[in-house]
């Protein structure tokens, strides 16, 4: 399109103080390289409303305002707002651009500046390639086409936005990475930007930081020793890489590792291999504020990209987050039974304390109820007591797990004896009675309404009463069929078994295996632990499977916890006093 280049003469002899006002919606491809400070596009905007304003005597240019990636959907923008103050304070009473969709995509607020504020405001409005100005008597055609252009170039942006929000979803639930910028710890591929590879630089901080947190830091002290190290952090790295970003954690002129900067990475399953995206979304294309959607509409793709961390690892830190406490002041991280202490009475926390005696700090744990009078014993254990004991009941737990693995392995190796199946026989056998009576009832209903007895109508209602109870019956045989042959061919390489494996040798307790394998502890009055270890559902229905085969001679002696009962039948590991 093209503006004539026929020379005005100055409209009613005034003088007009012009803004040159240019926007695009994102960056040319060759911004920012060769030296160029600016996308080709906005060059070319600008050059056209120089040379309209070399031809138009009684228009003086007096600024010009740059939003360069800005979207037109709404006049949120830096330049767009500065413009405007220039206007209130009369230094600017006329703005010209190069066509509407340049001043705006939003069919009300456009509509709204041009025929109400720039009035209102004595503004004159000049669109150049779309032959616009407000100075110069409009037609009734003129004023007809106005909104339904600035109603095409909306439609324009809703197209757009249909077009891209659909591309960006197929790419997510492809596995595909659809985000702006890299996941600290990893780099886009070069060959394909849509790709995550490792960073050498920072895949170790990030490896760093899941370690100091099984260590038992909390999220602040990791943040402050990263920050004492001189460890940039997200933000400034990706400056660092000459990126363009912003932060709201600057302060004193550098962003700064926060909390909530560690919680974000050690929460993020992307460095398992999990791509998970899609968890934000905005209302429409006019509102840009981001709502978060429900968990089961987010996209999540497994093994799309190389892991920085072991999913044991991680999985050992979610459960450590979900006991994370506070730190007191004078101790750098969590004590070794932080939140895995409950008293066995009031089930309050049990709370850690220290006592000097002679030139010895013995430490020790009493029931918090209790400290506040709320009428709990005190249930004190010596912290040393309470090691021990703990020790010792994880020890025998994993050698009991070991046994258990041993028979397993043989039992599956026997021929399939009948016999040995007779625990779930018993059930499939009930399950058929209960089958077969239903049925004959129904038999005997229609009986009944054959000879009279009972109406249709209370035939109906009691025959979909022994319906649903066949049904219940044939699903609840399915499921007792299912754990018979699941737990015959049970696999030996199961989480749970992996888990007690991988500690039967300890000589010592840490906080990592305690995440993995205890769920909480109680601690009663008379020195006696109750441990609830992780698991124990599975421990208990092999213990029944392997009960359940004569040829291995077994009787049941463990509890839900999967130990051993003791003679007293309590479930408790006991500790002497000392």
């Amino acid at each position: 399109m093209f503006y004539s280049k026929e020379l005005h003469p100055p409209l009613n002899g005034q003088h007009w103080l012009c803004a040159s006002y240019v926007r695009l919606s994102k960056e040319d491809e060759d911004a920012g390289n060769g030296g160029k400070d600016e996308s080709n596009s906005i060059t070319n905007q600008k050059a056209l409303i120089r040379d309209y304003l070399a031809d138009h005597p009684d228009l003086e240019l007096a600024g010009e305002f740059v939003d360069d990636g800005y979207s037109g959907v709404n006049f949120d923008r830096p330049d767009f707002k500065r413009m405007m103050e220039e206007v209130k304070n009369r230094r600017i009473n006329c703005i010209i651009v190069k066509d509407l969709s340049r001043f705006g995509r939003n069919y009300i607020e456009a509509g709204k500046y041009l025929e109400q504020v720039f009035p209102f405001l004595g503004v004159r409005f000049i669109a150049i390639t779309d032959d616009m100005d407000t100075g110069r008597k409009q037609s009734d055609a003129e004023q007809f086409i106005l909104p339904f252009k600035n109603l095409f170039n909306d439609s324009y942006c809703k197209d757009i936005s249909t077009k891209v929000r659909s591309q960006l979803a197929i790419k997510r639930k492809n596995g595909q990475y659809v985000g702006s910028f890299a996941c600290y710890g990893y780099l886009k591929d070069p060959a394909d930007h849509n790709k995550l590879i490792i960073d050498p630089e920072t895949s170790g901080v990030v490896q760093q930081i899941f370690y100091w947190k099984i260590q038992g830091l909390s999220a602040d002290r990791i943040a402050e020793r990263l920050n004492s190290l001189g460890v940039l952090c997200p933000m400034e790295y990706k400056r660092s890489m000459g990126m363009k970003v912003s932060t709201n954690f600057r302060t004193k002129g550098k962003a700064q590792w926060a909390p909530k900067s560690v919680l974000r990475i050690l929460k993020n399953e992307i460095y398992v291999g999990v791509m998970t995206q899609g968890k934000m979304t905005t209302p429409s294309y006019k509102i840009r504020k981001l709502i978060e959607k429900p968990e089961e509409e987010w996209d999540r793709v497994e093994g799309t990209h190389e892991a920085i961390i072991h999913k044991d690892v991680f999985d050992v830190v979610q459960s450590l987050l979900l006991r994370d406490t506070r730190i007191s002041p004078d101790e750098k991280q969590l004590y070794l039974f932080s939140r895995f202490l409950f008293c066995g009475d009031c089930g309050m926390n049990m709370i850690r304390s220290r006592r000097k005696y002679k030139d010895t700090v013995y430490a020790y744990y009493s029931c918090s109820g209790y400290k506040r009078k709320s009428g709990c014993n005190s249930h004190i254990i010596s912290e040393r007591q309470l090691y021990d004991a703990v020790l010792a009941a994880i020890k025998h737990q994993c050698n009991l797990v070991l046994d258990m693995e041993r028979l397993l392995r043989y039992a599956q190796n026997l021929p399939d004896d009948p016999k040995s199946r007779h625990h779930f026989e018993a059930q499939l056998a009930r399950l058929d009675e209960e089958i077969k009576r239903n049925q004959d009832m129904k038999v005997r209903l229609i009986e009944n309404l054959n000879e009279g007895i009972i109406s249709r109508e209370d035939y109906q209602e009691l025959s979909a009463i022994y319906d649903s109870r066949i049904q219940d019956s044939r699903q609840a045989k399915q499921n007792v069929e299912a754990e018979r042959d699941g737990l015959k061919n049970l696999p030996l390489e199961s989480e749970w078994l992996n888990a007690f494996k991988r500690y039967h040798t300890i000589n010592e307790l840490d906080r990592i295996m305690l995440a993995e394998l205890v769920d909480f502890i109680e601690v009663h009055e008379n020195k006696t632990l109750t441990i609830h270890f992780k698991f124990a559902d599975q421990i208990e229905r092999v213990q029944q499977y392997l009960s359940s085969i004569p040829a291995l001679n077994i009787r049941d002696g463990g509890n839900r916890n999967g130990t051993k009962k003791p003679s007293s039948g309590t479930g408790c590991t006991k500790t002497e006093k000392q």
